[in-house]
């Protein structure tokens, strides 16, 4: 058995490469998968999914036949497609999970999550996380135009890009003692996420116990997912 997971893909008719090896990555690499878990931040922006744009049908098709090959696929919100809903899951497949959800991987819990979460030293960025996770914002926005939707998104990605590049690494990356706290709430050893763009295996001692935090990487650069089989975690790097 092996599990899959990816992250931040960041996809967008822009930047169109990022989804044609991902609808390579579905229709080739992903087929040896038993279930596949895309942990945020699949597209650059979603707009609602009353969005018509051609280019987002195919990557709802190719999802659409990967699903159908009988592979469960998996999603959780992140930071930039929040509002990927129903229709989209009925489109497309993908089944929606709640942030974080905790899995079970060879009889170990697992925890899973976007990773936002755990960035608590920016203050800021959870600020403006309550307000667009609110169900009454959601709406208000899901009420709005296309047209003035993607004025929204495009505005917001131009304050996020700024505030990004006014802050220190460590403050855009996660809070240790939030991991801390979150091993003990939920009781177990192993957290995945992605969001930091900064892939890695960490090795932790957290009270004279091991605990393992997977980070996932971007789509960006190097096409990281997360392989998992009987002989443990293991990162890999798809296309570049």
């Amino acid at each position: 058995m092996t599990i899959a997971f990816i992250s931040d893909l960041h996809i967008s008719e822009a930047q169109s490469e990022i989804g044609e090896q991902f609808i390579d990555f579905l229709g080739h690499h992903a087929l040896k998968y038993n279930a596949l878990y895309i942990l945020g931040d699949l597209f650059e922006y979603w707009l609602g999914d009353d969005d018509i744009n051609p280019y987002l049908y195919k990557i709802k098709k190719a999802l659409k036949d990967y699903t159908q090959s009988g592979i469960p696929t998996y999603f959780i919100h992140g930071n930039r497609d929040f509002l990927i809903g129903k229709r989209f899951s009925a489109e497309t497949g993908i089944k929606i999970l709640s942030d974080p959800t905790i899995i079970q991987i060879y009889n170990e819990d697992i925890l899973i999550s976007h990773g936002d979460q755990f960035c608590t030293d920016d203050v800021s960025y959870q600020t403006t996380k309550k307000l667009t996770r609110d169900p009454k914002w959601q709406d208000m926005m899901l009420n709005k135009s296309l047209e003035e939707r993607k004025a929204f998104a495009f505005e917001a990605r131009l304050k996020s890009t700024k505030h990004m590049k006014d802050l220190a690494d460590d403050i855009t990356d996660v809070n240790q003692s939030e991991i801390a706290n979150t091993f003990k709430k939920f009781n177990l050893k192993t957290i995945i996420h992605g969001h930091t763009h900064r892939p890695a295996i960490h090795n932790l001692n957290i009270q004279n116990t091991d605990h393992q935090r997977i980070v996932l990487g971007d789509w960006y650069d190097q096409g990281s997912c997360l392989e998992w089989d009987e002989s443990g975690p293991n990162l890999i790097n798809f296309y570049r």
